[in-house]
């Protein structure tokens, strides 16, 4: 069966009010053919998560509906292993027993966590321009040294495909220090590589259908923002450092922080991107349109967030999508159009002038 987290905003909630809701779920789940495998519940900020391996969504609204009257505000369907990931567990952690009522077991474990996203330059562009002995070396290095530094930092590894790496942590601080290890073990090789890390936080079930979906999304978009060998932080991250009783942030060409207003005009550019770059017609009225600015304003904010022009950012996009659809079984007439060019000429003639090789030279490439 396929399982299930769901979230639950219950303001004021307690961590036994969480236990006594999950004890009444477990009387009914054979009724509903669920198992509730356990849950996480986040006194601060007054969210509750449930783990539930059940038919469909349906059932699992059921159940909660009938056991207490709490219906789940969002429902993604989840893997366990990524679960275990993120959050270390996939079973109840060790809790205390609440003397007045012996058979609840109250626990209290929030499932917030500090997202990192760290991205290298693509590695073939990187075999072309450094050649393949040398490449494959600084790479195999950024993987050992960011999974050294995780470990260190008591912080979980989630995933690391090629380029990317994603890291949960519990700790602002830990995993702060984490992409500090990671700057400091690297140094020049963090530059050659193009490596840029984001820090983000939040909950693992939001409106995204997928698990710690827009926080992961939005930490992919700082590094968009960065030059090489540097972090950028979401201004959660910021704030939570400073709750921490931390304030120095450190070298200023090594981190960044963002704003929340820029924060907002980020994601506003890249989700109308994300939606839109496949169409051929999407031009800067479009965007213009999308975002609600001006031409003048959407130039500003552009140039003054990620470096480029609202022409140069949209091709840009277009292009580094097309790098990761060479990588699969699309020809390059296919890549050119599903990325959104007019033409698969004039898609090899951007591409050329931005990678320095032509697709066909790229797909060759080891």
């Amino acid at each position: 069966m396929p399982i299930f987290m769901d979230r639950h905003i219950v303001p004021g909630i307690e961590a036994k009010h969480a236990a006594q809701a999950h004890r009444e779920d477990l009387k009914i789940q054979d009724e509903y053919g669920c198992r509730c495998m356990t849950y996480w519940v986040d006194e601060d900020r007054g969210s509750a998560f449930c783990l539930i391996d059940a038919p469909n969504e349906e059932s699992v609204k059921k159940m909660h509906d009938r056991a207490h009257g709490l219906v789940p505000h969002e429902i993604v369907q989840v893997n366990s292993n990524v679960v275990e990931a993120f959050l270390g567990r996939i079973e109840d952690p060790d809790g205390y027993y609440d003397p007045d009522e012996p058979d609840l077991k109250i626990f209290n474990d929030p499932a917030f966590r500090i997202i990192l996203v760290a991205r290298a330059d693509d590695s073939k562009l990187l075999k072309n321009r450094l050649g393949s002995k040398k490449a494959e070396r600084l790479l195999a290095l950024y993987h050992e040294i960011i999974r050294e530094q995780v470990n260190e930092n008591q912080g979980r590894e989630v995933e690391l495909k090629g380029e990317r790496f994603i890291a949960s942590f519990v700790s602002v601080t830990q995993a702060f220090a984490c992409t500090k290890g990671v700057q400091k073990g690297l140094h020049v090789a963090g530059e050659l590589i193009g490596l840029r890390m984001g820090l983000n936080a939040g909950m693992p079930v939001t409106k995204d259908k997928s698990i710690f979906g827009d926080v992961i999304r939005m930490a992919e978009y700082l590094c968009l923002t960065g030059v090489p060998n540097q972090t950028i932080m979401a201004s959660i991250i910021k704030e939570l450092y400073k709750d921490d009783g931390q304030y120095n942030i450190g070298d200023k060409a090594l981190f960044k922080s963002i704003s929340p207003a820029d924060e907002n005009v980020l994601q506003l550019l890249l989700d109308v991107l994300r939606d839109h770059h496949a169409n051929p017609q999407f031009g800067i009225q479009d965007f213009c349109k999308k975002t609600g600015m001006s031409k003048s304003k959407l130039y500003r904010q552009s140039t003054s967030l990620l470096g480029l022009s609202p022409n140069e950012l949209v091709r840009e996009y277009r292009l580094k999508k097309a790098l990761s659809f060479l990588k699969t079984d699309r020809n390059i007439a296919q890549t050119a159009f599903d990325c959104g060019f007019g033409s698969p000429s004039y898609f090899t003639k951007c591409f050329q002038d931005r990678f320095g090789l032509q697709p066909l030279a790229y797909q060759k490439l080891a």
